[in-house]
């Protein structure tokens, strides 16, 4: 992989404009993940309510989306909501599980036009109707896209996902369907819940934590990681961006070993 020499001053830095046509020139990643922390101490530390560190995360989902959108990437997967995030105060989870459907409602059109597909990945079962249904509904609209896929990590936790696996591979095998020379790593991953997209080339966590959280635990396992202290509220494009260029300067060589 290329590295990337030229310094960019802090005028260009907060200019993606000046920045996205160079990028594309080299590989950028297929997938990117991102654990978006930071919303509550965003919120407090301007003495408001968590819930509008969520709000306000929320419009960098949309900024983010956009620019990924933009770069080529082929997947973009946000932890939106985790399996252990029920423990929270019964108003903000509340609150989060009101965010899809302003989200989405206000957003759609334009994902529709810019040709990005909605998915979702996680348990269904807990999550309240009229969030799930929103969520269904863009889905649907945007089934026939074939441009960015949006992926919405809703109630989703990696070691539930495993378990989950295991057993289906487990019933598979006892069906009849599966044997045991059938099974191998590149099977196994077609029983997660990213069957259908490529593991991620770069991870993102902003706030500061350097931790997955549950998150991905099977498809992170050669990802490149990038963190930054900055709260998901106050990421912005240029952010993204530098996280793109770190992951384009690096070597990825999988366990092996690269010429030198």
């Amino acid at each position: 992989m290329i590295n990337k020499k030229k310094l960019w001053s802090k005028k260009e830095s907060h200019n993606p404009k000046n920045r996205i046509e160079e990028i594309k020139q080299e590989p950028v990643p297929k997938h990117i993940a991102i654990i978006m922390d930071g919303n509550g101490r965003w919120a407090k530390k301007r003495a408001l309510p968590r819930m509008a560190g969520h709000h306000e995360g929320m419009k960098t989902v949309r900024k983010v989306t956009r620019l990924v959108s933009n770069l080529g990437v082929q997947a973009l997967t946000l932890y939106a909501f985790s399996t252990e995030n029920w423990k929270r105060p019964k108003v903000e989870v509340d609150f989060l599980m009101k965010l899809p459907e302003e989200f989405l409602g206000t957003f759609l059109p334009e994902l529709i036009e810019e040709n990005v597909r909605v998915e979702m990945m996680g348990d269904r079962e807990q999550i309240p109707a009229h969030t799930l249904y929103a969520v269904e509904k863009a889905m649907k609209e945007t089934a026939g896209n074939d441009g960015l896929v949006l992926n919405f990590a809703l109630n989703y936790g990696s070691r539930s996902e495993i378990m989950a696996g295991v057993k289906n591979i487990i019933r598979d095998a006892k069906s009849g369907i599966l044997s045991e020379d059938d099974l191998s790593e590149e099977l196994f991953s077609r029983y997660l819940m990213t069957r259908h997209l490529p593991d991620p080339d770069l991870l993102i966590r902003t706030s500061g934590e350097i931790r997955l959280s549950n998150f991905m635990l099977w498809q992170l396992a050669y990802t490149e990681f990038w963190f930054t202290d900055v709260l998901w509220p106050d990421f912005t494009e240029a952010d993204l961006l530098e996280a793109v260029e770190a992951f384009q300067r690096r070597t990825r060589r999988f366990g092996g070993l690269t010429d030198k």
